[in-house]
């Protein structure tokens, strides 16, 4: 079957509805990369759940497992259950599914804004500016600027990067909020840690992310990420999505699997023979490295 694919996000995140509680995604051109990046399912899963809310309703949170890898060859078909409507809050379960089984799981909730305190004291780095920051990655749907390098041969992926959609979003906050999901699985909090100590970074295992603010998918935004903990082959990391006068967006917290070895190890193998895969890489490792050098998700 031939599918066809977004030519943006904006097109990416419309989604098809089927049924009552029942929509399809579309997929991206992602070059050789076999499998789905893990933001693209987390951002229609949160706007298959959105369909389902009143629209004074906007998203505060939602946390997600990765459960199998998706294919960049078949469709998403994403599952709403309703779990809870009260007075100001909306609460969702949705699931993604490809060819009859789950590959994303999410619980999310919905509250109708108002009025509050504000405070943040969420850390931050000092960065330059975007403009003064080398271009990296290739994608059609994303403008990237790395703070930090990413190598993917010497394990090294950045854990600070400038991004922002290239197509506008529009003035809709929720639209605005499914971008920022979007991009908040780039990158990894142990990707400039030293491979000796942690193993090389692997599959994402699951992602939480809490909205604070109104800020632009396609504006610039700060990806900023801190390794926490790693053990028993799992690494925890944190991070913030700010603007780029600062405001606080969004908040992260993601764990990923951390595999054994160093990918110098991995590159010593035979590029014809099977790499050892954990959800969502590439089986091949030559299509993984050029996968690699042409996604900014950076695994």
């Amino acid at each position: 079957m031939e599918l066809d694919l977004a030519e943006d996000l904006p097109d990416l995140l419309t989604l098809e509805r089927v049924d009552r509680d029942l929509f399809r995604g579309r997929n991206a051109n992602y070059g050789p990369r076999q499998t789905l990046y893990g933001g693209q399912v987390a951002a229609q899963c949160l706007l298959a759940a959105a369909a389902t809310v009143e629209p004074d309703r906007l998203p505060h949170s939602l946390h997600g497992y990765f459960l199998r890898a998706g294919r960049s060859d078949v469709p998403v078909i994403l599952e709403v259950d309703r779990d809870r409507d009260g007075r100001s809050f909306s609460a969702r379960h949705v699931v993604a599914v490809q060819e009859g089984e789950v590959i994303f799981s999410m619980i999310t909730s919905f509250h109708a804004e108002g009025e509050g305190g504000h405070f943040d004291d969420a850390p931050r780095r000092t960065t330059p500016e975007p403009e003064d920051t080398p271009k990296a990655g290739w994608t059609p749907l994303l403008q990237v600027r790395e703070v930090t390098p990413t190598d993917f041969l010497k394990g090294v992926f950045t854990d600070c990067v400038w991004v922002r959609s290239a197509a506008s979003l529009g003035a809709d906050p929720l639209m605005q909020r499914a971008g920022l999901t979007y991009l908040s699985d780039l990158g990894t909090g142990f990707g400039q840690q030293h491979r000796s100590l942690i193993g090389r970074g692997g599959p994402s295992i699951d992602h939480s992310l809490w909205f604070h603010e109104d800020i632009r998918a396609d504006d610039w935004v700060l990806v900023d990420l801190r390794p926490v903990k790693a053990r028993s082959a799992r690494g925890t990391y944190h991070g913030s999505l700010r603007n780029r006068q600062g405001v606080l967006g969004a908040t992260l917290y993601q764990e990923q699997l951390l595999l054994p070895g160093s990918m110098s190890d991995a590159d010593a193998a035979p590029v014809t023979g099977k790499v050892a895969t954990v959800g969502r890489e590439p089986g091949d490792f030559a299509a993984a490295r050029r996968a690699q050098r042409e996604h900014p998700a950076g695994r």
